[in-house]
């Protein structure tokens, strides 16, 4: 059950992805016309593959990291309250990004070292796994599931955890929250505004601060889910 595991052996995160370019046109002739190919096949209305570039930064392909969050939780001595430290690796340079987060985990020696994401198993996860592999670097064992059959992979995803077996169902973090009577993470900003905001508006700080509330949401739906009797969730930001 999960409540009988180890709060603090589960690493919650949340990633930022944009598209690679800022527009279709910015791209390289051979990227270009990778997309336009992909993207008659993902959408099936006609649309303008430079109007659903603002979609690409979904795929590992055509897309980047800008920010990994990541939440570990404390126990409070001689309390019910818990003590999240959030951090987040962000920045301009991919590579750094990936690299950073790469060597957090191998650093950890927790063999029951658990990750937990919403939508992690379909994105957040194999996103990061296909980035590093881009960028040249090798995974850490905790992402490495070559081979493994599915119920071998041990990370935690809130959403599937929801479907209790459904897998038409979809349910979004934000509607999860407030199934839960818990505040909304997307307040100033979703997902579709990221791009925008670090291209145009070229705020990575609103951009991180954006992943990190999720991140904290996502805390206080895994500890509803697993029926943890916690009074107040106490969060400590890493800069």
């Amino acid at each position: 059950m999960l409540r009988d595991f180890p709060l603090n052996d589960i690493l919650f995160i949340d990633i930022e992805t944009i598209p690679a370019y800022s527009n279709l046109e910015s791209a390289p002739e051979i990227e270009q016309r990778l997309w336009r190919k992909k993207s008659v096949s993902l959408f099936r209305e006609e649309r303008n593959p430079e109007e659903t570039y603002e979609r690409a930064g979904i795929y590992a392909e055509f897309g980047r990291v800008i920010c990994i969050s990541i939440g570990r939780i404390r126990s409070k001595p001689d309390s019910n309250d818990v003590l999240l430290d959030i951090r987040s690796f962000a920045g301009e340079n991919e590579h750094t990004i990936l690299q950073n987060f790469s060597n957090f985990l191998t650093k950890h020696k927790s063999k029951q070292l658990r990750l937990c994401a919403h939508n992690g198993k379909e994105f957040d996860f194999p996103y990061l796994s296909r980035r590093m592999l881009m960028n040249d670097i090798p995974l850490p064992k905790i992402l490495d599931n070559a081979g493994k059959k599915p119920w071998e992979v041990q990370h935690f995803d809130t959403l599937e955890l929801w479907k209790f077996g459904d897998y038409k169902h979809y349910t979004s973090l934000e509607l999860l929250a407030y199934c839960f009577g818990l505040p909304s993470p997307k307040n100033n900003m979703d997902g579709s505004m990221v791009a925008k905001t670090w291209y145009i508006d070229k705020n990575l700080s609103a951009i991180q601060k954006y992943c990190e509330a999720d991140v904290f949401t996502l805390v206080q739906v895994f500890l509803k889910m697993s029926m943890q009797k916690v009074a107040e969730v106490t969060v400590e930001y890493q800069r």
